[in-house]
């Protein structure tokens, strides 16, 4: 069965702890995964998302303490989006005055109730109020009340200089089709993917080119349900497009390839196995640091590296 979507959105912090925070008592998600970033030990790598940790709801971070602020600019992500029922806008606005956190007046785009916000690190976010959600389970293990949780992405948006080359990737490897457009967005839906399942491209012909930093999105995973179907997508990259993606690298929790599509933005193509609870129950997760076997053997090296987030 093909599974088409967002799988997850990767971007990088400031400090751990007021990303840990923000992400699990202010926006109320599951710290669904505690671990490291494979590449570089001595930092953590938090995924955030509903309490399955389903693919369509992961947004992950690796936070550095000193890193600089990132500046928005052409191929990057410009805005990560979730879902929440049509009738929480107004709580989530009432939260964000109370909380402090700056945000948008409320907006209509393509039709929909969007209220858009800012994390500590300046990452641009939204949520958009999504009818006949209700009834679909949010995590009310955080701050948040179930009714009005978080249910997973709705879209990211990418800042590009042309749309038309990443658009037909979009089409033709990743189970996109354009549905809509509004100015100068060029909105793709992934069939009847409710979770996940929209990208939005907007053309900003001569802008800056993007400069990544704290609340930039490092890179967007898209979905593949299994190594076959990610082999098919890898192939038709090189066959259509003459993109060649990075070999199959192991993140213990899907097996991931990435490569720049024609915008220069990073994309991964991966797989939705095995999943968050290969190495956790689900009932624990997120609560112990969990580290990739090769790593291991470096525990009490890696945990007095890290700072402290209990």
């Amino acid at each position: 069965m093909r599974s088409n979507g967002i799988h997850h959105v990767t971007a990088i912090a400031g400090p751990a702890r007021r990303n840990l925070d923000f992400y699990t008592r202010v926006l109320g998600l599951r710290l669904v995964k505690k671990t490291v970033n494979f590449d570089d030990p001595g930092t953590y790598h938090f995924y955030y998302g509903d309490e399955a940790g389903q693919p369509g709801t992961i947004l992950t971070f690796f936070p550095w303490a000193h890193v600089a602020p990132g500046r928005l600019g052409s191929g990057e992500t410009q805005e990560t989006v979730f879902r929440v029922p049509e009738g929480a806008i107004g709580y989530w606005v009432q939260r964000f005055v109370e909380k402090g956190v700056p945000h948008q007046a409320v907006e209509q785009r393509f039709g929909e109730t969007v209220l858009a916000f800012k994390d500590p690190d300046g990452m641009r976010l939204a949520l958009v109020a999504v009818p006949g959600i209700g009834n679909e389970p949010g995590w009310a293990g955080g701050d948040v009340p179930a009714e009005h949780a978080i249910r997973g992405f709705h879209s990211v948006s990418l800042l590009l200089e042309d749309t038309a080359a990443t658009g037909a990737i979009l089409d033709d490897v990743l189970g996109f089709k354009e549905i809509g457009r509004e100015g100068a967005m060029v909105r793709y839906r992934a069939g009847d993917t409710a979770i996940g399942g929209i990208v939005d491209l907007q053309a900003a012909g001569g802008a800056l080119p993007s400069r990544p930093g704290a609340g930039s999105v490092h890179h967007i995973a898209f979905r593949a349900a299994d190594d076959a179907a990610q082999a098919e997508m890898v192939k038709r990259l090189a066959d259509n497009h003459r993109l060649i993606t990075t070999e199959q690298k192991d993140r213990a929790y899907f097996r991931s390839v990435y490569f720049r599509e024609p915008g220069r933005v990073l994309f991964e193509i991966a797989t939705d196995i095995p999943g968050f609870a290969v190495d956790e129950p689900a009932d624990t997760l997120g609560r112990a640091l969990k580290l990739p076997r090769f790593l291991e053997p470096h525990r009490a090296e890696i945990e007095r590296v890290l700072p402290d987030v209990a």
